[in-house]
């Protein structure tokens, strides 16, 4: 009797282990579940192959597709600085380019270098100005170099360029002016995704803090700006024009619901 009831002993004893592990071990996959439901981290690569995680935003639009500016820069383009960058992307700039209307979207390789050679000739500029360029039919172009997934320092808005994306539409659009739909739907989508990075809202203000006196605020002051905003709320100017301007509540509203938002 004292026989059997030491190997019952010795049976519970030698169980306990084995229990708490596979306690643990379903408390473990359950975490697992919820994390990946949630979408609590990401794991980007580095460039050297190590991995790095940061937090999941819960507002992020999909990339949309993006011509690299080799496609429109020459090859014996010349030497530039190296980029300059900010913490982030919590702003755009909408503009127009000022230039004819009526062209093939075959040739807007060639408009785009034309407007880089302006500014890096005769206003001595050491890059375009636009972090990307949209034509007529939707087809979106990288400007300013620096990587189109981080927040490169523009030259876009005077006073504004820190912290802001410029995206200039390829073209004049002054009041009564038909502005493509393709076009605005790249605008929606470009800005979407680029301000999903910070989990910007299109539809919100931001304050940003002016750094040039000749934007419409003196250097030093921090004012309150949409998020999405035209380059006339931060400059002297009839730029995006009357007819784009007028489309920049449903960019808005376009953006937010591909950023997922009610």
């Amino acid at each position: 009797m004292r026989e059997r009831m030491r190997l019952a002993r010795e049976r519970v004893d030698l169980s306990r282990p084995v229990l708490l592990l596979a306690l643990l071990t379903g408390l473990a996959a359950v975490l697992a579940l919820v994390l990946f439901a949630i979408g609590a981290d990401r794991t980007d690569e580095r460039a050297d192959g190590s991995a790095t995680t940061r937090p999941a935003l819960p507002h992020q639009a999909p990339r949309p597709p993006i011509v690299p500016r080799s496609r429109w820069l020459e090859k014996d383009a010349p030497t530039q600085p190296p980029a300059r960058y900010d913490d982030e992307v919590a702003a755009v700039f909408i503009h127009h380019t000022d230039s004819p209307n009526g062209y093939d979207c075959a040739d807007a390789p060639r408009i785009i270098r034309g407007l880089y050679t302006g500014q890096t000739g005769a206003r001595h500029w050491d890059d375009i100005g636009y972090n990307f360029l949209v034509d007529r039919c939707g087809t979106i172009y990288e400007g300013r170099a620096g990587g189109v997934d981080r927040a490169v320092t523009g030259a876009h808005t005077q006073g504004f360029n820190h912290r802001t994306t410029g995206i200039a539409a390829l073209g004049t659009f002054t009041a009564g002016v038909p502005v493509p739909q393709a076009m605005t739907d790249a605008i929606a989508a470009l800005a979407a995704w680029k301000l999903g990075l910070s989990d910007s809202d299109p539809r919100g203000s931001v304050r940003l803090t002016s750094s040039n006196s000749l934007s419409r605020y003196a250097a030093g002051t921090t004012v309150l700006l949409p998020t999405l905003a035209g380059h006339s709320d931060g400059f002297m100017t009839s730029c995006p024009g009357a007819a784009l301007a007028e489309r920049l509540p449903a960019i808005r509203e376009q953006a937010a619901r591909l950023q997922g938002r009610s």
